[in-house]
């Protein structure tokens, strides 16, 4: 009962910030200028400064662990991949498979992950160094299957373009800049005044807040229900099957405690809000995208409740 109730403390406060922006949005108060502004502002500043902040402030030296790094990123190689081209063979509609894959395979692990682990062990090291392994490659393989199966006309000349703009994408996009500018700050050990980091962290608190609003006030119910077949397939994906089959794998190559944590949150946390945030300025499907986020976020107490007695029932987390 316990892990239930603290499941719960960290699921439904999102999903009541994304109510808030929803009840907003149908009172008039917020509108569609509103969400494309506040998605542009998150993505482009306040998730690229709160993912600089979570890494430059680790040691990253002292607590490196390359086989649990690696591990991180071919867990989240392998589910994209494996996604994507299922996707490709089982989903004919062709306008919601970049949204699909995207939300099906991305956690949440910065967004809500750092918080979920640092509340079961405190201060984390595993988290940041989870994101590292991760969180890069979530934003490059989105950039590349939201580029790709983006409504296009067909043709050679047009996958040639595609390719370049991808890498033109991924080159650009902020979320990736912020952590590999995060990742020097750690390596380097610099150690920054105290009116830059207090400005660092004051912008960087926003990202969550002002995403779930956003996510809120974009949300269309009646369009989502439309789409709900794809929407719990992409659930059960995010929430049971990726951490069905890759689970095991981890206790096998001996992680447990603090490191099976952030797996798990890698693994099975909801779909994170950048995803609705990159899906609308990349001109995916956002209904859809919206709608998983939404349906993952109340599912997750129950599943990594779940996840979590099974982790401590067998021993790998205390």
């Amino acid at each position: 009962m316990d892990n239930f109730i603290f499941s719960l403390n960290v699921t439904l406060p999102i999903f009541f910030v994304m109510v808030i922006g929803y009840f907003l949005r149908q009172i008039g108060m917020l509108n569609d200028n509103f969400v494309s502004v506040a998605n542009k502002f998150n993505f482009k500043v306040t998730l690229p400064f709160m993912l600089f902040r979570d890494i430059s402030s680790v040691a990253i030296r002292e607590v490196f662990d390359l086989k649990y790094v690696l591990f991180c990123a071919a867990a989240s190689t392998v589910c994209f991949w494996v996604i994507w081209g299922c996707t490709k063979l089982f989903v004919k509609d062709r306008s919601i498979r970049g949204a699909f894959v995207q939300a099906s395979f991305r956690s949440s692990a910065a967004v809500m992950g750092l918080a979920f682990i640092e509340n079961i062990y405190g201060q984390s090291a595993m988290g940041p160094l989870m994101i590292i392994g991760a969180v890069p490659l979530y934003n490059i393989f989105s950039v590349i299957v939201l580029t790709f199966e983006a409504d296009t006309e067909d043709g050679e000349e047009r996958d040639h373009g595609k390719i370049r703009q991808a890498l033109v994408n991924i080159a650009k996009n902020p979320i990736i800049i912020g952590i590999l500018l995060g990742l020097i700050a750690a390596l380097l050990g610099l150690d920054f005044p105290v009116i830059v980091d207090s400005t660092v962290n004051k912008v960087a608190q926003m990202a969550t807040p002002l995403a779930l609003i956003a996510l809120g006030a974009g949300f269309e119910g009646r369009k989502a229900l439309a789409k709900i077949k794809p929407t719990i397939a992409a659930a059960l994906i995010k929430l049971v099957i990726q951490p069905l089959i890759f689970l095991p794998v981890a206790a096998a190559l001996g992680f447990d405690g603090e490191k099976m944590v952030a797996i798990l949150i890698m693994l099975a946390s909801p779909t994170t809000p950048s995803c609705y945030i990159m899906a609308k300025n990349m001109k995916n499907d956002g209904v859809l995208t919206a709608s998983v986020i939404v349906m993952t976020t109340l599912l997750a107490a129950f599943t990594l409740t779940g996840w979590i007695y099974i982790l401590k029932t067998t021993g790998f987390i205390g």
